[in-house]
């Protein structure tokens, strides 16, 4: 039960690019390393999948219960031989003051000894009382090791390493310099995602090469061979309720402009009785023949020309809506099915079945964590308790202009932006498309849901 904690002084740090290489360098060493991240996030956890190998998980606080993190941390790593968990933010940060959903709280209740991460550009002698305050304020939480990053030169270095040695017990794991070649692209939400180029690998390796020369990874895996057993939780992990009807085919677009997916989702999809099918909508003529169609989230403005271009895929989703094909859309998946998205004064057609002009802005028009409370024309019929309220997040640059009042929603926005500041979830027939992002966690069993949705559709 080896595992560690990536986290850091302040967001920024490059403790995703250290995560990144550390787990394609373990791998080369014939470990099994399966990552997780904390919080809400799909870009980081794609590049932390390709680099290990195996599916990133996330552990989020705000949609799930602590016996859940800590059933789904030990079931995940049980077959491996090492975890890596890779924070957010920083290694004290929260929207509690009290830090109650902060990486600390995280890293003590998993039993991980925590690797910080420093970001010593323009760092001098102050990096000792800098890392004496990160020692100090949690007695509980255990530092295994520092990681200095951004380092400038041998001189910079030297001098870093002569202050840490006089006043700080920590062992430094590595001293890695500034790189630019080390540097992923980066979007107004974070990283460009590992599935919009065809040289994420090359990344991969390239930062892999700088990690094994720069980084003591034989002393890192002895500390976390000392981790702490994960306690116990106190109940078992929710198994989701096994397909009790016929299969059903559900269509995932996933290409360089869909790819914002839960791993743990599309497993639950399975395991309620969805045989998944994916598709491109920029390459592909038409969707596959399905039963439905789960268009998640992405940056399709970054691919609006090619998405406008595949006339045949934009007219087949919209004739196949106009019949009543069931379809759930998250974030960009709802940008795709408006009319026509705009971004840096250029605008694309796109699906058109919701009847509504997408603008991309320069600031977030939606960001951190929602809670939604379902409206009477939420369109999936409960199975068992339903969802009721439920804990999701968002984030997004775009904005539906001037929003139809005729409008019929599926959620009252409790906490966040959604469509209007009060609603998200636009309800057409059977096409529920939104800007929050579901987690089939914490009790919102949306994944079965959908699928008996979908059963329900063929009178199955």
């Amino acid at each position: 039960m080896a595992h560690l904690y990536l986290s850091a002084t302040q967001k920024s740090s490059g403790k995703t690019t250290v995560s990144i290489g550390l787990c394609r360098v373990l791998r080369d060493r014939g470990l099994r390393v399966q990552p997780f991240k904390k919080g809400p996030d799909y870009i980081d956890p794609l590049w932390l999948s390709e680099a290990a190998g195996h599916a990133c998980y996330n552990l989020d606080f705000h949609t799930m219960e602590r016996a859940e993190i800590l059933a789904s941390f030990a079931d995940e790593l049980a077959s491996a031989d090492l975890g890596l968990i890779e924070g957010n933010v920083g290694l004290f940060d929260s929207v509690d003051p009290k830090g109650s959903n902060s990486n600390a709280e995280l890293a003590k209740l998993l039993g991980s000894p925590v690797i910080l991460v420093i970001n010593c550009q323009g760092l001098g002698r102050g990096i000792a009382p800098l890392i004496r305050g990160f020692q100090t304020f949690d007695p509980e939480l255990r530092l295994g090791g520092l990681i200095l990053n951004k380092v400038g030169g041998a001189r910079h270095a030297k001098n870093l390493l002569a202050v840490l040695d006089h006043y700080i017990d920590l062992p430094v794991l590595g001293v890695i310099h500034r790189d630019e070649q080390m540097a992923i692209a980066e979007r107004h939400l974070g990283l460009m995602p590992s599935n919009e180029t065809g040289t994420s690998q090359d990344w991969i390796e390239r930062i892999a090469a700088r990690i094994a020369e720069q980084v003591d990874v034989t002393r890192l895996l002895e500390i976390a061979e000392s981790a702490s057993r994960p306690r116990s939780p106190t109940e078992p992990r929710r198994v989701p309720p096994p397909a009790g009807g016929a299969i059903v085919r559900i269509g995932v677009a996933r290409d360089a402009a869909f790819g914002f997916y839960y791993p743990d989702d599309l497993r639950a999809l399975v395991a309620a009785g969805a045989e998944l099918v994916p598709f491109s909508p920029i390459a592909d003529a038409a969707p596959p023949e399905v039963d439905a169609l789960f268009i998640g989230g992405g940056f399709p403005e970054y691919r609006m020309r090619e998405l406008e271009a595949n006339r045949s895929m934009r007219q087949a989703i919209a004739d196949a809506i106009g019949r009543g094909l069931p379809v759930y859309a998250e974030c960009g998946g709802l940008m795709y099915l408006c009319r026509g998205l705009t971004w840096e004064g250029e605008r694309r057609a796109m699906v058109g079945v919701i009847d509504a002009e997408v603008e991309m802005r320069e600031r977030p028009q939606g960001r951190g964590y929602v809670r939604l409370r379902e409206t009477a024309d939420f369109p999936w019929a409960r199975v068992g308790t339903g969802m009721g309220e439920i804990a999701g997040h968002e984030f997004h640059h775009s904005a539906i202009v001037a929003p139809n009042p005729a409008w019929r929603y599926a959620y009252e926005v409790l906490r966040g932006a959604g469509i209007d500041g009060a609603h998200d979830g636009i309800v057409q027939g059977r096409l529920l498309a939104c800007y929050s992002h579901l987690r089939a966690v914490g009790g919102c069993d949306w994944t079965h849901r959908f699928v008996e949705s979908v059963r329900h559709s063929l009178g199955a």
